[in-house]
């Protein structure tokens, strides 16, 4: 791994209580372990700029200008981010042209994808210190995005490897939709697999008849997700001990309906296996291939 992000990594881990590990998962994710991308001949942090985040922060004149320009429009998804970092970094220039502060406000930096509009809320004195923090090298990039998570309140769940807990506080309440929590599940697999030797023990976990809470709820999607359908209401029902009954005989474990480490260990196994999720397994592969 490249030394400088792997003490970046390290030291953010070792503030915040964490597996560095987890924190790889969520680069993995965010950014595919990418870290600067070349523009004008200058290394700069990834970005993706969100349109209609850029049109909320308009009025008037400049609006009806940036919607015109295909800058900005109210609904999300609308304004398209070009496949190329040099190409959004064009992007980002024409929507500073017309509002700097709203436009850097409506980007997302580095390998944490923090979005700008969030400056106030982590204690920046402005958007253009927040930007300067992620343009400043794989440090400053850390920095804004272990500032986000602490923020966030989200270290606990990074901690114990809650994916769905801390997908919903880091990708918003829509992380279900897009999968979030079982593409980092996927990636902390990955890397689980490719140094073994340098993970601590999984916390030990059952989960069975009557458990119930956020980490049910994230079994059931998971085994929904595998082919082993059951009902998604965080209660450890007997719909779900059958689906994990199934799961279990399908990976050669004894089937006794219980989720402990072994089984959980399968399902995270399992997952990256999965269909959807091939092409980021090839891509944590990839990455992988470049930064061990």
């Amino acid at each position: 791994m490249n030394e400088e992000l792997k003490s970046a990594i390290e030291q953010s881990a070792h503030r915040l209580g964490i597996e560095p590990m987890a924190f790889q998962a969520v680069i993995a994710v965010e950014s595919a372990g990418r870290l600067f991308a070349s523009v004008n001949g200058k290394p700069e942090p990834l970005i993706r700029f969100e349109g209609h985040y850029f049109d909320r922060r308009l009025v008037g004149i400049s609006q009806a200008r940036a919607r015109l320009r295909g800058l900005a429009s109210p609904r999300a998804g609308v304004i398209k981010n070009p496949a190329s970092q040099v190409g959004r970094w064009k992007l980002l220039e024409k929507a500073c042209a017309i509002n700097r502060t709203a436009a850097l406000e409506s980007t997302s930096w580095g390998i944490g994808q923090v979005m700008g509009a969030h400056w106030k809320w982590l204690g920046y004195d402005s958007v253009e210190a927040l930007v300067s923090e992620a343009r400043s090298g794989i440090a400053g990039q850390m920095r804004l995005m272990e500032l986000y998570i602490e923020k966030a309140g989200l270290v606990s769940a990074l901690k114990s490897r809650n994916w769905a807990q801390f997908a919903k506080g880091y990708n918003g309440p829509a992380y279900m939709q897009n999968g979030y929590h079982l593409k980092l599940a996927a990636a902390y697999a990955a890397l689980k697999r490719s140094t073994p030797d340098k993970l601590p023990e999984l916390n030990i976990t059952f989960l069975r008849m009557g458990s119930s809470g956020e980490q049910v709820m994230d079994l059931q999607r998971q085994l929904t997700a595998l082919g082993f359908s059951n009902p998604q209401n965080g209660t450890f029902d007997v719909h779900t001990e059958n689906a994990l009954k199934e799961f279990q005989i399908h990976s050669k474990i004894k089937a006794d309906g219980i989720a402990g480490p072994t089984t959980l260990a399968a399902i995270e196994r399992e997952l990256p296996q999965f269909r959807p999720f091939e092409s980021l397994w090839s891509a944590v592969q990839s990455v992988l291939a470049r930064i061990f």
